[in-house]
C-alpha cells in the first residue's frame, strides 16, 4: 500500500506557482518520451514555440526542465553545490557501456585527461595523429594509378580515416585496427537505442556480442603491472589501477574512452566537407587561404612546417564553426540535488525542485536561433568572419551580447578536454584530402543528406544516408597548388 500511494503522490504532485511552464504530455508516466526520442530538435522547438525559453517536460518518469536562454546558461554550468551531473552521467555509461568505477572521482580523471589534452603531451599527440593521417591517406590509394578515379561515401571516408588514426594514436595497436573499425561502427549505431533502452531482440544480441567483442580487441597486450606508463592507453590503464579499478572494468573503460575519443571527429570532417562540396564559393574561400598558406612555407626548413600550425586560419576556422554550430547537437544535462531558486537574464526567478532534471540544449538555443544567428538554417562560410577577415565573436539576443553563441563542446568546468586535439585533427585530415586529392561529387547536383534524428543529444550528429564522392591523387606537382 505504501509503495502504491509513493506512486500516487509522484504522478499527481502539485507543482509550485514560481516553476517552469510542465507539459506532460498524453501519455502517464511515459509522457513525451517517444517523440524526444525520436526528434529531440523537433520536440524542444515545438516546445519553446508553445511554452518559451524554459519548460518542464515529462519524459519517462522523469520532470526535464529545459533552459533554453543561452544568458541564463552560466547560473546552471556553475552551479556545482544545487546541481550534479555525475549521477546522470553514471547511469547511462552503465547502461551503454556495462561500466561503473565508482571508485574513481570525476575530478581526478579530469586531472588525468586535460595532463594527456593539453600542452607536451598534446603537441606529441597532435604529430603522431598528423603522421597516421598521412600515411593511412597515402596507404590507401596503394594499387590506384595517378590518374584512376575511386568512389566512395564521404562518410564512409571520413570517418575510417579519422577513427583508423585516431585509435593508432592513443592505442598504439596496429594488429587489428580495420577489424576494431569495423566493429566499433556496429556498436555505434546502436548506441542511441542502447542509451534509451530500446532495443528490439535480435538489436540486443547484436549490440551485446559487439560490446564483447571491443572490450576483447581493446585489451592491453602488454603485461599488467609494473612497467611505466608509456602509450595514451597504457598511461589511462596505469591511473585506473592506481584507483582501484580491476582488470575487468579496465578493459571496459577502454571501449568508453574509445568511444568518447573517436565518435565526433569523423562525422564532424564529412559535415565540413561536404558543405565544401555544396557550396562552390565555401571550397574557394578555404583553397585559396590554403593556397597562401602553403606558399608563405619553406620546404628548407628541418622539420619541414606544419602550415597549419605556423600560421591563422581565420576562413577555415569560420567554416569549421558553422559546420559545428549546424551538426553539433550536446545535450547538457544536471540533477537538481536541493531545491534551487534559478535567476534568469531578464530578471525572472523560478523554483527547480529536488529530484528533477535540467537540460541545456545549444543546438537549439543559441546555435539555431533566429534571432542571434539570420537564417540559422543556411550554411554560410563567413558567418564568423568580420569584413576585415578576422574573427566574429559578437553575437546578441534581446541586445545583450552573448557569452555563449556557439556551444559544440560544451561549456565551464566540464567541457571537452579533448577539444583542441579534435579540431587539429578535424583541420588537419580536411588540409590533407584538399591538397592530396582531387575530389568532386559524383552528381554535382546532389544534396547533403539529411540529419539522423536519433543522435540529437549525443555529440555530433551522424547524416541518414551519404553523399557519394570520387576522388583521385593530386599529382606531386600540383599538390599544393591546389589545382
Amino acid at each position: 500500500a505504501s509503495d502504491y500511494t509513493c506512486v500516487l503522490v509522484f504522478l499527481i504532485s502539485v507543482r509550485q506557482k514560481n516553476e517552469p511552464p510542465l507539459d506532460k504530455g498524453l501519455i502517464p508516466w511515459l509522457g513525451h518520451a517517444l517523440e524526444f526520442g525520436k526528434d529531440a530538435a523537433k520536440f524542444l522547438a515545438r516546445m519553446k514555440e508553445k511554452h518559451g525559453d524554459i519548460f518542464t517536460v515529462r519524459v519517462a518518469g522523469h520532470y526535464v526542465t529545459v533552459l533554453l536562454d543561452p544568458n541564463s546558461f552560466d547560473a546552471i554550468i556553475n552551479d556545482t553545490v544545487f546541481l550534479d551531473f555525475t549521477r546522470a552521467r553514471n547511469q547511462l555509461v552503465k547502461r551503454i557501456f556495462s561500466l561503473q568505477l565508482p571508485s574513481i572521482k570525476p575530478t581526478a580523471e579530469r586531472k588525468w585527461m586535460e595532463r594527456h589534452f593539453h600542452g607536451l603531451h598534446l603537441s606529441k599527440l597532435n604529430s603522431s595523429m598528423n603522421i597516421h593521417l598521412q600515411n593511412l591517406l597515402l596507404s590507401d590509394q596503394t594499387g590506384f594509378g595517378p590518374s584512376e578515379w575511386r568512389q566512395d561515401g564521404l562518410f564512409s571516408l571520413c570517418y575510417s580515416l579519422l577513427f583508423r588514426a585516431g585509435y593508432l594514436t592513443l592505442f598504439e595497436r596496429k594488429d587489428n585496427t580495420a577489424t576494431v573499425y569495423k566493429e566499433f561502427r556496429k556498436f555505434d549505431n546502436l548506441l542511441t537505442k542502447l542509451a534509451r533502452c530500446s532495443l528490439k531482440q535480435g538489436e540486443r544480441e547484436t549490440a551485446n556480442s559487439s560490446r564483447e567483442r571491443l572490450w576483447e580487441l581493446l585489451s592491453p597486450s602488454w603485461p599488467s603491472g609494473g612497467s611505466e606508463p608509456a602509450s595514451w592507453q597504457h598511461s589511462y590503464h596505469h591511473f585506473l589501477q592506481e584507483e582501484g579499478v580491476d582488470a575487468e572494468m579496465q578493459k571496459r573503460a577502454s571501449l568508453l574512452q574509445l568511444w568518447t575519443t573517436q565518435c565526433n571527429a569523423g562525422p564532424a570532417a564529412f559535415w565540413l566537407l561536404g558543405f565544401l562540396l555544396t557550396h562552390p564559393e565555401a571550397m574557394e574561400a578555404v583553397k585559396s587561404e590554403i593556397r597562401c598558406l602553403t606558399l608563405q612555407d619553406t620546404s628548407l626548413q628541418h622539420p619541414p612546417i606544419n602550415p597549419l600550425e605556423a600560421h591563422s586560419t581565420p576562413v577555415f576556422d569560420s567554416v569549421l564553426s558553422e559546420t559545428l554550430r549546424l551538426t553539433a547537437a550536446v545535450m547538457i544535462n544536471r540533477e537538481v540535488v536541493q531545491d534551487k531558486i534559478l535567476r534568469m537574464a531578464n530578471g525572472k526567478e523560478y523554483h527547480l525542485r529536488q529530484g528533477d532534471r535540467v537540460c541545456l540544449f545549444p543546438f537549439l538555443s543559441p546555435q539555431m536561433d533566429p534571432e542571434i544567428h539570420q537564417d540559422p538554417q543556411i550554411f554560410k562560410y563567413d558567418r564568423f568572419l568580420n569584413e576585415d577577415i578576422t574573427v566574429k565573436d559578437k553575437f546578441y539576443k534581446k541586445e545583450k551580447r552573448l557569452k555563449y553563441y556557439n556551444l559544440p563542446w560544451g561549456a565551464g568546468k566540464n567541457i571537452c578536454v579533448g577539444k583542441e586535439f579534435a579540431v587539429t585533427a578535424i583541420k588537419q585530415f580536411v588540409f590533407l584530402l584538399l591538397t592530396h586529392l582531387d575530389m568532386e561529387m559524383c552528381d554535382p547536383e546532389a544534396k547533403l543528406p539529411p540529419v539522423n534524428p536519433s543522435r540529437y543529444g549525443f555529440g555530433m550528429l551522424q547524416p541518414d544516408g551519404d553523399l557519394q564522392v570520387r576522388y583521385r591523387l593530386k599529382m606531386p606537382q600540383h599538390r599544393m597548388l591546389l589545382i
